[in-house]
């Protein structure tokens, strides 16, 4: 069976990667197609295999997963990336979507976690940990309330989307109960999106969190 997505792994410590590669190897749709032990050896097997994936450490001595991330994005724009990481703070992880990371798993997580993340980020969706996730939207709860005169005019249907994305409900979740295609639905986040001015679907919802977009009326 051809995998829908082929990962590059990155990580400093052999049994990791070995760990790693044996769960991935129990999904149908991922398939490992080659291994770096630090970014600059990563970039050396990019010029020879681009992957759909790469799943990479943050912590890898001084040229970090971060850095790699930062020239992924350059080099390799359709590449997603996903990190790998021990370290829940607010500041690496704006810094690592900031560099463009389509994903935040932490290493405490269950390997369930792993799977969802790469499905999410096949959809060209943003995952992050769920630990990570309420920090990041605690954070702007506990912010002073931004202007909501800036938040730009949405539509009926942009604003029901919107409300249910930052429920944390998912495409197909929505797409049942509006009963919309999946389709309609992506299209509409897209929408969202670009007018809002954000590239990903968590600094979708942390910008609605901010200015007062809720869950319910």
């Amino acid at each position: 069976m051809t995998p829908r997505a082929t990962i590059l792994l990155v990580d400093d410590h052999v049994l990791v990667r070995a760990g790693i590669r044996s769960l991935i190897d129990q999904l149908h749709d991922f398939c490992v197609v080659a291994e770096a032990s630090d970014p600059a050896a990563a970039m050396r097997v990019l010029a020879q295999v681009v992957p759909d994936i790469v799943l990479t450490d943050i912590a890898m001595g001084p040229y970090s997963g971060l850095d790699l991330v930062r020239d992924l994005k350059r080099q390799f724009p359709q590449v997603a990336t996903i990190i790998l990481s021990m370290h829940a703070s607010e500041e690496m992880v704006t810094e690592a979507l900031r560099q463009g990371a389509s994903a935040y798993l932490l290493k405490e997580s269950a390997p369930v976690e792993l799977e969802i993340a790469l499905n999410a980020v096949v959809r060209h969706e943003t995952y992050l940990s769920p630990a990570v996730s309420t920090k990041m939207i605690d954070r702007f709860v506990r912010a002073p309330a931004a202007d909501t005169g800036n938040f730009p005019a949405l539509t009926a249907r942009q604003s029901q989307i919107l409300k249910m994305i930052v429920m944390r409900k998912g495409t197909k979740e929505i797409a049942f109960e509006l009963d919309l295609s999946e389709k309609t639905v992506a299209a509409h986040r897209s929408q969202l999106m670009e007018r809002l001015g954000v590239r990903d679907v968590v600094s979708l919802v942390l910008l609605a969190v901010k200015h007062g977009v809720g869950g319910a009326d």
